[in-house]
């Protein structure tokens, strides 16, 4: 991201300086050019800066008073991201914040990230208020080691379709959470990113700062669920899901490596749509794999890489899923010649 912020700094920075350099060789030349950028219309400028990244609009705001009305008209601002590790964009004070979602934002504002020092109930309120198109939303609380009070949030966005919220290793959600169960329920999309990559083997407590079990009673209608990299999510949360919302049709659990596959059986019967499942690095036991009712669902997606399934096993999964299109199976040392010799023409054949 950091490459192409640079890549449009360098090109409008060479273009200012090339129109520049042009004015002025032909004023010196007593020429005026009959077809100047200053002789764009509104909306012809307005398309161009749509293929601009946010942070080079502001910069070209500086230019003239034209293009900054211009840069400040909300349709540039649909899909915005307030994380400067992603955008470059950074608003250090809440008010213009505020300012901006009331003035530039508004009803046009459909995807927003915001980073934890962002994330106060004045912001989400207003969020709320004023950008009743907000459908997309992602919560940073990766870095925080303490969150803001909640207690006077009276409001959240109540039509998002689609929430990601990333973990921190050590602050517990559920005070936010409570606040916001209410206004969750169209959710279909959620993603909740936990600390993976950041945990190391000294670490020695687990702390689970998000609670599972309740959320699923807030969020019925969920299609799609990804919990990625979350290191105390295990069987029960899985069976937790499942028990509540009964129209999932994906579910990736990936690098949750204290699920073991004893509740996939269950999942399965609840879950009559489930087309996509994602299992990478988890801990994953052949006998629970084999228990499980493949040949009744309609899987097309499964994604078991370095979960080390027997070869057994793999035999007996591979030949009882009747829709698999997709299959991942990375670093499966019991994936050998006899498992595809013994796989059914008819699931193997299907798979792209």
């Amino acid at each position: 991201m950091d490459r192409r912020f640079s890549m449009w700094a360098d090109v409008s920075s060479v273009a200012i300086s090339g129109i520049k350099e042009k004015d002025s060789t032909s004023l010196k030349n007593g020429f005026v050019p009959s077809a100047t950028i200053e002789k764009l219309p509104d909306k012809v400028l307005l398309l161009i800066f749509t293929y601009l990244p946010h942070k080079e609009i502001g910069r070209l705001a500086r230019v003239c008073k034209k293009w900054r009305m211009i840069s400040s008209d909300s349709r540039l601002w649909t899909h915005v991201s307030l994380r400067p590790d992603i955008s470059g964009l950074h608003v250090t004070n809440i008010e213009t914040l505020l300012a901006l979602i009331s003035v530039r934002f508004g009803p046009s504002l459909r995807y927003i990230e915001l980073p934890i020092e962002l994330i106060t109930h004045t912001v989400l309120q207003e969020l709320a208020y004023k950008c009743t198109s907000l459908t997309h939303m992602l919560l940073d609380f990766s870095t925080a080691m303490q969150l803001h009070d909640f207690s006077d949030l009276q409001t959240f966005p109540s039509r998002l379709r689609t929430m990601c919220i990333c973990l921190s290793e050590v602050i517990f959600m559920e005070g936010f959470m409570r606040k916001i169960y209410n206004f969750i329920n169209g959710l279909e999309v959620l993603h909740l990113i936990g600390t993976y990559e950041k945990v190391t083997e000294e670490e020695e407590e687990i702390y689970e700062v998000i609670n599972i079990h309740k959320l699923k009673s807030a969020v019925p209608n969920l299609r799609v669920v990804n919990l990625f990299g979350i290191i105390f999510v295990d069987d029960s949360h899985v069976e937790a899901l499942s028990s509540n919302c009964i129209q999932l049709e994906c579910l990736a659990i990936n690098f949750c490596n204290k699920f073991t596959g004893s509740t996939l059986k269950l999942l399965l019967q609840r879950c009559k749509k489930l087309k996509s499942l994602l299992m990478q690095q988890t801990s994953l036991k052949s006998e629970h794999v084999m228990a499980a009712e493949w040949d009744k669902t309609v899987l097309q997606e499964l994604d078991i890489t370095a979960t080390e399934l027997s070869t057994e096993c793999l035999i007996d999964l591979l030949t009882r899923i009747p829709a698999l299109r997709y299959l991942c199976a990375g670093q499966q040392d019991g994936f050998t010649d006899q498992v595809m010799k013994n796989g059914s023409k008819r699931a193997m054949s299907k798979i792209w």
